[in-house]
């Protein structure tokens, strides 16, 4: 499924309705360059499970832990890691046993620990700045859902 947003509040949006439909132990895997959106994506899915502290970037705490809603969210981000054993080290198995959703910014950096991913991959337009070709593939339930 492919999505336009024209704007910040309407990725946020997107997100938001997609969190209607995670369940515990989901992985979101992001794509998509520096600014692309995914912190304003994952603010939307954190106000869909109902958190209410404020979403900022993980990219010097690697991991934002978020548990005010109806399950927990854990916001990755591996800009900073090499490897999938680096994301290991730090407890991955431990986030994925806890019941929550995991959104994963720079996916790419550790894709082979992330099977059976949501995969949502942002892209900027270059015509347009607040426009995002939003991309969300993983799973029948997603196909499906006609956000």
């Amino acid at each position: 499924m492919t999505v336009i947003t024209k704007s910040p509040e309407q990725t946020e949006l997107l997100g938001k309705k997609l969190a209607a439909f995670l369940r515990p132990g989901d992985v979101i895997a992001y794509y998509g360059d520096l600014g692309a959106g995914k912190t304003a994506f994952t603010r939307g899915l954190a106000a869909g499970l109902g958190i209410r502290e404020a979403v900022t970037s993980p990219t010097y705490t690697i991991v934002n832990e978020y548990l005010s809603g109806r399950m927990p969210l854990f916001h990755f981000d591996m800009y900073r890691l090499s490897s999938s054993e680096e994301l290991f080290d730090i407890g991955w198995e431990d986030y994925l046993a806890r019941g929550g959703v995991c959104a994963v910014e720079w996916s790419e950096n550790v894709a082979d620990a992330l099977t059976d991913a949501i995969s949502i991959t942002i892209e900027k337009d270059p015509a347009q700045l607040d426009w995002r070709k939003i991309t969300i593939e993983g799973g029948a339930r997603f196909e499906a859902l006609g956000l």
